[in-house]
């Protein structure tokens, strides 16, 4: 498996790394001079991503990020498993509603003058 985008084809490319020494003449300095030139490797920002095609099996790309947020690819959406029931969730938040009220009381408090 080569090291590029499944979906848009996006691959690394080669490029230059310059080194520079020296301060900025905007700085005060006398100028920046590069002292050295390499070679390196760009490489694109894969995620593994699980989709669902069009017959509704599930596989594994390795897709860049750009066709993630642009959406080209649509991931598989999974339930949240701490997600309380509806019903329990309003029992809760009614129960610890009064305690909340009376800590607030209890903090507003006028000052005596």
């Amino acid at each position: 498996m080569s090291y590029a985008c499944e979906v848009c084809g996006k691959k690394s490319e080669k490029g230059n790394t310059i080194t520079h020494r020296g301060k900025a003449k905007y700085l005060g300095g006398v100028g920046t001079k590069v002292t050295g030139i390499s070679r390196r490797q760009f490489k694109p920002n894969l995620q593994r991503v699980r989709i669902s095609d069009a017959s509704g099996a599930h596989k594994t790309l390795r897709v860049c990020t750009q066709c993630i947020r642009s959406g080209a690819v649509a991931k598989i959406v999974r339930v949240a498993p701490f997600r309380l029931p509806p019903g329990e969730a309003g029992a809760n938040a009614s129960a610890k509603a009064p305690a909340a009220s009376k800590k607030a009381a209890a903090k507003k408090k006028p000052k005596p003058s």
